[in-house]
């Protein structure tokens, strides 16, 4: 059973990417602790890029890594590759992000996008797949839901008629632009041989 390292110290995101990677028996790792990669990159696939290459690299192993967030049309594309560190915590996030919609008068864009860029790194750091998935939906005036984490409570997808938050686990995994962007990756992650 090939062991691929997961390039975050974050065990709820392994267990969301286990979900999705369980039919190839891979067996996943977090990275250890004091292995920290800078993001330095402009764009969630730069990003993942950054920490797939950085971690196979440092531990010749092969490396998953994901890049993702929250892109807001009226706020220029922000929080965008900020959206972790838009405030300390989810309720503040969700606050700041509502109070700045606000500003800009409401009723007005409140259309928006979860993406998700994913990139997997052989052992000796060169990228050899990548993809983005992307949710389109829109901002709620007012938090909507008790499942999720993050934004969920306030991105709404109108195709389905409720928040991230609204979804059950099933309904999320399979819509998410994370849901999306490992549909996207599977195919050919299927075809690959990990030695």
């Amino acid at each position: 059973m090939p062991t691929v390292i997961v390039a975050t110290g974050n065990p709820g995101k392994l267990k969301e990417m286990q979900v999705y990677l369980d039919a190839l028996g891979w067996q996943l790792q977090l990275k250890p602790d004091d292995l920290e990669i800078d993001e330095t990159g402009t764009t969630f696939l730069e990003n993942a890029r950054l920490k797939a290459a950085g971690v196979a690299q440092a531990l010749g192993q092969w490396a998953i890594a994901d890049d993702s967030g929250l892109a807001v049309d009226a706020l220029g594309g922000a929080p965008g590759i900020y959206s972790a560190r838009y405030a300390d915590s989810d309720q503040g996030r969700i606050d700041r992000l509502l109070q700045e919609l606000a500003q800009g008068g409401e009723g007005g864009n409140r259309r928006a996008q979860f993406i998700c860029a994913l990139a997997l790194a052989n052992p000796a750091g060169d990228i050899v797949l990548e993809t983005e998935g992307i949710c389109p939906g829109e901002i709620l005036l007012a938090p909507r839901g008790t499942g999720g984490f993050g934004y969920d409570p306030i991105f709404y997808v109108p195709s389905l008629g409720k928040s991230f938050a609204e979804m059950s686990p099933h309904q999320k995994e399979a819509n998410s632009h994370r849901g999306i962007a490992f549909g996207q990756l599977l195919p050919d992650l299927q075809r690959l041989t990990l030695e």
